[in-house]
Protein backbone atom coordinates (compact mmCIF):
# COMPACT_ATOMS: atom_id res chain seq x y z
CA UNK A 1 0.00 0.00 0.00
CA UNK A 2 1.29 3.62 -1.43
CA UNK A 3 1.52 6.15 1.68
CA UNK A 4 -1.12 8.27 0.61
CA UNK A 5 -3.62 5.19 0.33
CA UNK A 6 -2.14 4.80 4.28
CA UNK A 7 -3.06 7.92 4.71
CA UNK A 8 -6.26 8.27 2.99
CA UNK A 9 -7.46 4.55 4.85
CA UNK A 10 -6.19 6.14 8.46
CA UNK A 11 -8.05 9.12 7.74
CA UNK A 12 -11.48 7.57 6.87
CA UNK A 13 -11.09 5.09 9.90
CA UNK A 14 -10.38 8.18 12.07
CA UNK A 15 -12.84 9.68 10.85
CA UNK A 16 -15.78 6.92 11.57
CA UNK A 17 -13.91 6.62 15.14
CA UNK A 18 -14.70 10.62 15.16
CA UNK A 19 -18.61 10.58 13.79
CA UNK A 20 -19.83 7.22 16.17
CA UNK A 21 -18.40 9.59 19.29
CA UNK A 22 -19.67 12.75 18.27
CA UNK A 23 -22.95 10.81 17.27
CA UNK A 24 -23.05 9.46 20.90
CA UNK A 25 -22.68 12.95 22.80
CA UNK A 26 -25.65 13.70 21.16
CA UNK A 27 -27.66 11.20 21.79
CA UNK A 28 -26.26 10.75 25.85
CA UNK A 29 -27.26 14.60 26.00
CA UNK A 30 -31.02 13.47 24.41
CA UNK A 31 -33.90 12.13 25.41
CA UNK A 32 -32.90 8.57 23.90
CA UNK A 33 -30.02 8.29 26.37
CA UNK A 34 -31.07 5.28 27.64
CA UNK A 35 -31.30 4.13 24.35
CA UNK A 36 -27.33 5.59 23.18
CA UNK A 37 -26.28 3.91 26.56
CA UNK A 38 -27.10 0.46 25.34
CA UNK A 39 -25.18 0.67 22.13
CA UNK A 40 -21.79 1.68 23.80
CA UNK A 41 -21.11 -2.18 23.45
CA UNK A 42 -21.29 -1.19 19.53
CA UNK A 43 -19.38 1.86 19.50
CA UNK A 44 -16.54 -0.03 21.43
CA UNK A 45 -16.35 -2.75 18.84
CA UNK A 46 -16.41 -0.03 16.06
CA UNK A 47 -13.48 1.85 17.80
CA UNK A 48 -11.47 -1.19 18.62
CA UNK A 49 -12.04 -2.37 14.63
CA UNK A 50 -10.84 1.11 13.36
CA UNK A 51 -7.87 0.27 15.48
CA UNK A 52 -6.80 -2.75 14.37
CA UNK A 53 -7.33 -2.15 10.76
CA UNK A 54 -4.41 0.56 10.85
CA UNK A 55 -2.27 -1.67 12.01
CA UNK A 56 -0.38 -3.91 9.93
CA UNK A 57 -2.25 -7.90 11.11
CA UNK A 58 0.43 -10.36 12.24
CA UNK A 59 0.43 -13.32 14.48
CA UNK A 60 2.65 -11.59 16.78
CA UNK A 61 0.01 -9.11 16.85
CA UNK A 62 -2.59 -11.43 17.52
CA UNK A 63 -1.00 -12.85 20.05
CA UNK A 64 -0.62 -9.79 21.95
CA UNK A 65 -4.08 -8.93 21.10
CA UNK A 66 -5.56 -11.98 23.35
CA UNK A 67 -2.97 -12.15 26.11
CA UNK A 68 -3.84 -8.38 27.01
CA UNK A 69 -7.36 -9.39 26.64
CA UNK A 70 -7.45 -12.07 28.89
CA UNK A 71 -5.31 -10.24 31.27
CA UNK A 72 -7.91 -7.17 31.39
CA UNK A 73 -10.93 -9.88 31.74
CA UNK A 74 -8.50 -11.38 34.45
CA UNK A 75 -7.78 -8.92 36.99
CA UNK A 76 -11.11 -7.41 36.34
CA UNK A 77 -12.15 -10.82 37.54
CA UNK A 78 -10.28 -10.34 40.50
CA UNK A 79 -11.28 -7.12 41.47
CA UNK A 80 -15.23 -7.83 41.26
CA UNK A 81 -14.72 -11.20 42.71
CA UNK A 82 -12.32 -10.34 45.83
CA UNK A 83 -11.84 -6.82 46.47
CA UNK A 84 -8.00 -7.09 45.62
CA UNK A 85 -7.69 -5.34 42.59
CA UNK A 86 -9.51 -1.51 42.22
CA UNK A 87 -11.60 -1.73 45.31
CA UNK A 88 -15.24 -2.90 46.12
CA UNK A 89 -17.13 -2.95 42.38
CA UNK A 90 -19.69 -4.43 40.30
CA UNK A 91 -20.89 -4.17 36.91
CA UNK A 92 -23.94 -2.68 35.25
CA UNK A 93 -25.92 -3.83 32.61
CA UNK A 94 -25.01 -1.40 29.92
CA UNK A 95 -21.54 -2.93 28.75
CA UNK A 96 -23.15 -5.83 27.05
CA UNK A 97 -22.85 -9.14 27.96
CA UNK A 98 -21.43 -11.04 31.20
CA UNK A 99 -19.69 -13.63 32.06
CA UNK A 100 -19.09 -14.26 35.56
CA UNK A 101 -19.86 -10.74 36.06
CA UNK A 102 -17.67 -9.18 34.04
CA UNK A 103 -18.66 -7.91 30.61
CA UNK A 104 -16.66 -9.30 27.80
CA UNK A 105 -16.43 -5.74 26.50
CA UNK A 106 -13.89 -5.02 29.11
CA UNK A 107 -11.20 -6.86 27.12
CA UNK A 108 -12.05 -4.94 23.87
CA UNK A 109 -11.64 -1.85 26.61
CA UNK A 110 -8.31 -3.04 28.00
CA UNK A 111 -6.74 -3.79 24.68
CA UNK A 112 -7.89 -0.37 23.17
CA UNK A 113 -6.80 1.83 26.14
CA UNK A 114 -3.58 -0.05 25.89
CA UNK A 115 -2.64 -0.01 22.18
CA UNK A 116 -3.51 3.65 22.02
CA UNK A 117 -1.80 4.72 25.15
CA UNK A 118 1.23 3.16 24.25
CA UNK A 119 1.25 4.62 20.53
CA UNK A 120 1.11 7.84 22.28
CA UNK A 121 4.25 7.61 23.10
CA UNK A 122 6.07 5.09 21.21
CA UNK A 123 8.45 7.79 19.26
CA UNK A 124 9.49 9.25 22.22
CA UNK A 125 13.74 9.18 22.16
CA UNK A 126 13.93 7.73 25.92
CA UNK A 127 13.80 4.30 27.25
CA UNK A 128 11.19 2.04 27.33
CA UNK A 129 10.61 1.52 30.87
CA UNK A 130 10.16 5.34 30.98
CA UNK A 131 7.76 5.12 27.93
CA UNK A 132 6.13 2.01 30.08
CA UNK A 133 5.39 4.70 33.35
CA UNK A 134 4.15 8.02 30.45
CA UNK A 135 1.68 5.40 29.09
CA UNK A 136 0.71 4.04 31.90
CA UNK A 137 -0.12 7.68 33.38
CA UNK A 138 -1.96 8.32 30.28
CA UNK A 139 -4.24 5.19 30.61
CA UNK A 140 -4.79 5.91 34.15
CA UNK A 141 -5.60 9.84 33.88
CA UNK A 142 -7.91 8.49 31.24
CA UNK A 143 -9.37 6.01 33.69
CA UNK A 144 -10.43 9.83 35.76
CA UNK A 145 -12.38 11.15 33.65
CA UNK A 146 -14.11 7.75 32.55
CA UNK A 147 -14.87 7.02 36.40
CA UNK A 148 -17.47 9.41 36.86
CA UNK A 149 -19.32 9.01 33.74
CA UNK A 150 -19.13 5.21 33.98
CA UNK A 151 -21.16 5.70 37.22
CA UNK A 152 -24.20 7.96 36.07
CA UNK A 153 -24.55 5.51 32.41
CA UNK A 154 -24.82 1.92 34.54
CA UNK A 155 -21.09 1.10 33.29
CA UNK A 156 -20.22 0.36 36.86
CA UNK A 157 -20.76 1.01 40.35
CA UNK A 158 -18.73 1.25 43.40
CA UNK A 159 -19.50 0.66 47.06
CA UNK A 160 -20.83 3.52 48.75
CA UNK A 161 -20.22 5.12 45.69
CA UNK A 162 -17.14 6.16 46.00
CA UNK A 163 -14.73 5.84 43.92
CA UNK A 164 -10.97 4.86 45.39
CA UNK A 165 -7.98 5.94 44.95
CA UNK A 166 -6.54 2.73 44.87
CA UNK A 167 -8.31 2.19 41.87
CA UNK A 168 -6.03 4.21 39.85
CA UNK A 169 -3.02 2.91 41.97
CA UNK A 170 -3.67 -0.59 40.70
CA UNK A 171 -4.63 0.44 37.03
CA UNK A 172 -1.21 2.39 37.26
CA UNK A 173 0.42 -0.93 38.78
CA UNK A 174 -1.13 -3.04 35.80
CA UNK A 175 -0.91 -1.33 32.89
CA UNK A 176 2.74 -0.50 33.24
CA UNK A 177 4.22 -3.70 33.17
CA UNK A 178 1.25 -4.41 30.05
CA UNK A 179 2.91 -1.50 28.34
CA UNK A 180 6.06 -2.24 28.68
CA UNK A 181 5.87 -6.15 27.23
CA UNK A 182 3.42 -3.78 24.22
CA UNK A 183 6.88 -1.57 23.49
CA UNK A 184 9.10 -4.76 24.11
CA UNK A 185 7.09 -6.69 21.35
CA UNK A 186 6.55 -3.48 19.10
CA UNK A 187 2.85 -4.35 18.13
CA UNK A 188 1.56 -1.26 18.76
CA UNK A 189 1.61 1.17 16.01
CA UNK A 190 1.75 5.05 16.32
CA UNK A 191 -0.41 6.21 13.29
CA UNK A 192 -3.19 8.49 13.08
CA UNK A 193 -6.06 6.09 14.12
CA UNK A 194 -4.31 4.78 16.99
CA UNK A 195 -3.04 8.54 18.11
CA UNK A 196 -6.40 10.28 17.14
CA UNK A 197 -8.40 7.55 18.97
CA UNK A 198 -6.53 8.55 22.36
CA UNK A 199 -7.63 12.00 22.10
CA UNK A 200 -11.05 11.28 20.94
CA UNK A 201 -11.54 9.21 24.39
CA UNK A 202 -10.11 12.27 25.90
CA UNK A 203 -12.29 14.53 24.26
CA UNK A 204 -15.27 12.10 24.82
CA UNK A 205 -15.14 11.52 28.71
CA UNK A 206 -13.86 15.37 28.97
CA UNK A 207 -17.10 16.64 28.23
CA UNK A 208 -19.37 13.74 29.04
CA UNK A 209 -18.09 14.73 32.58
CA UNK A 210 -19.22 18.49 32.27
CA UNK A 211 -22.54 17.49 31.13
Amino acid sequence: MTRNKLLNKQTVLLAVIVIFHSVGLVGLSSESRDYFLSLSPLNLLISIACLLLSMPFSTKLALDLLLVGIIGFGVEWIGVHTGWLFGNYSYGENLGWKWSGIPLMISINWIMLSFSAVACIQHFKIPDVLKAVLSALLMTGLDVLIEPVAIRSDFWSWHNGVIPFYNYVCWFLISLPIHYYLLKRNTTKQNTVSVGLFIVLVVFFGILNYR
